[in-house]
C-alpha cells in the first residue's frame, strides 16, 4: 500500500502554492490505480510521490515539495525519481499494475504509470485481444484500447537510460497459471505455427483466452508429421491436453495427440494376431528367440535389468504396420498397470513393431520412472 509523508510547504505564498498544485494535477490527470492480491491503495493526491511497502510496515519518505518548494522544475524532477523509484518495487516484487493506454506505435502501446509513460511490446499483449477479435490487425487492436485500463507487470525499469517496459502475457500469467493443472484438457485456439510446434491459447472458463502454451510437433499427432503446417494453420480451434507446467519459466506444454487413441494401440491385435490367422508376409517369427529386436533395443533391455524391480525383459511378438509412424526408434508404455507382476512395452521404428513384457514387482510410475533413468544412460 502506497505510503504518503507529510509535505512542508515553508513560507509559500496561496497564490505561489495553488499554483504550483494546478501545474503538477495537470501531469498526473491520468495516473492509475494499484493492484495486489490484498487490497488496493488509496488514491494518492497527484503532487506526491508514489511509494510501495513492500513489507507492509510504513516507510515514510520525503514529501516531493520540501526539495524546492520554489521550482515546479524540480518537484517534476523528484517526483519522476520518485516514480522510477516505485516502479523498480514493482519489477522486484511482481505486483501488477493498471496502467491506462495512451497510445501506440508500430512496435506497441504506451502505457501511462503515474508521472512516466512505458511501453508494452505487441508480443507481450495478452492473447485475449487478438483471440476476440481475430480478424482486426493488431494496430486496429491497439487503437480501440487507447483509453482503456489494463493489468500489466513491470519487467524492465532502468531510469538511466529511460526503459520501462511492461508485459500483460505476465500479468495474465500470475492470475490465471494456478488454474492449469497437468492433465486439464482445453478448448483453444492456434496462434502463431513454427517449424518444431504450434503456439496455442487456451480459452478459459470466461471465454477469453489468456494463456499461451506450446504444442511440440511430436505431440501434434500419431502420424508422423514432417511440417506442422500440414495439420494446423493460425486460428484453428483445437483441444489441447496439458501435459507439463514449467511454472519457473512460466511455460506450458500440450498434446494434440493424447487426446486421441494412438491407432497402434487400437489396432495391435489386429497388427499382431493373439492366434495364428495371420497373413504370411505381415508377421514375424512366432518365437521371441527368433525375433531380431529393432537396432538399439539390445542396450536397452540390458540397462533395463540393472534396474531394481524388475527381473525380466523379453519380445514376446512383432507385427508390421501400414504406416510409417517414426523412423528412429520409439518406445510407448502401456496404459494398462502391471497384471500379475507383467506389463508391455510397445518399441517401433519406421512401420516395424514388436511388443516387449517386463517382469517386475514395480507399479506403472514405477516402471515409467525406471525406463526413463535408462533413456538417459543410453546415448
Amino acid at each position: 500500500m502506497p505510503i504518503f509523508a507529510a509535505t512542508t510547504l515553508g513560507s509559500l505564498s496561496a497564490h505561489s502554492f495553488l499554483s504550483l498544485l494546478a501545474s503538477t494535477d495537470a501531469s498526473h490527470s491520468l495516473s492509475s490505480s494499484f493492484v495486489s492480491t490484498h487490497k488496493s491503495p488509496s488514491k494518492r493526491p497527484s503532487n506526491f510521490a508514489a511509494r510501495v511497502s513492500l513489507s507492509g510496515k510504513p516507510e515514510p519518505i520525503a514529501g516531493v515539495l520540501e526539495s524546492s518548494p520554489s521550482s515546479p522544475e524540480s518537484v517534476r524532477r523528484a517526483r519522476r525519481s520518485a516514480d522510477w523509484k516505485t516502479a523498480r518495487e514493482y519489477l522486484d516484487s511482481g505486483f501488477i499494475f493498471k496502467g491506462r493506454i495512451e497510445g501506440s506505435n508500430a512496435g506497441g502501446l504506451l502505457v501511462r504509470f503515474y508521472s512516466l509513460v512505458g511501453f508494452l511490446p505487441f508480443p507481450l499483449l495478452s492473447p485475449a485481444h487478438s483471440c476476440k477479435e481475430p480478424y482486426k490487425s493488431i494496430q486496429d487492436i491497439a487503437k480501440s484500447l487507447i483509453g482503456s485500463l489494463i493489468p500489466v507487470k513491470v519487467i524492465q525499469a532502468d531510469e538511466k537510460n529511460k526503459n520501462l517496459i511492461f508485459s500483460e502475457k505476465e500479468a495474465a500469467w500470475s492470475k490465471f497459471s494456478e488454474k492449469v493443472g497437468v492433465g486439464d484438457v482445453y478448448e483453444a485456439r492456434v496462434g502463431s505455427v513454427e517449424d518444431y510446434g504450434a503456439f496455442v491459447h487456451l480459452r478459459f472458463s470466461d471465454g477469453l483466452y489468456h494463456l499461451t502454451g506450446l504444442v511440440h510437433i511430436s505431440e501434434v499427432s500419431w502420424d508422423l508429421v514432417q511440417d506442422v503446417r500440414d495439420i494446423l494453420s493460425e486460428g484453428d480451434e483445437v483441444r489441447v491436453k496439458v501435459i507439463d507446467v514449467d511454472r519457473d519459466k512460466s511455460r506450458i506444454t500440450l498434446s494434440i495427440k493424447q487426446l486421441e487413441e494412438d491407432p497402434l494401440l487400437e489396432t495391435l491385435d489386429k497388427v499382431i494376431p493373439q492366434d495364428d490367422s495371420a497373413e504370411p508376409d505381415s508377421f514375424g517369427p512366432k518365437s521371441d528367440s527368433e525375433i531380431i529386436p529393432l537396432p538399439g533395443l539390445d542396450t536397452i533391455f540390458e540397462e533395463l535389468l540393472q534396474e531394481e524391480g524388475i527381473e525380466d525383459v523379453h519380445i514376446n511378438r512383432q507385427g508390421f504396420e501400414k504406416r510409417v509412424v517414426s523412423q528412429d526408434l520409439q518406445l510407448w508404455l502401456s496404459n494398462a498397470p502391471p497384471v500379475e507382476k507383467k506389463f508391455t512395452l510397445l518399441a517401433r521404428a519406421g512401420r516395424q513393431v514388436q511388443e516387449i513384457q517386463l517382469t517386475t514387482s514395480l507399479d506403472q510410475e514405477g516402471i515409467k520412472r525406471a525406463l526413463q533413468r535408462v533413456l538417459e544412460r543410453v546415448p
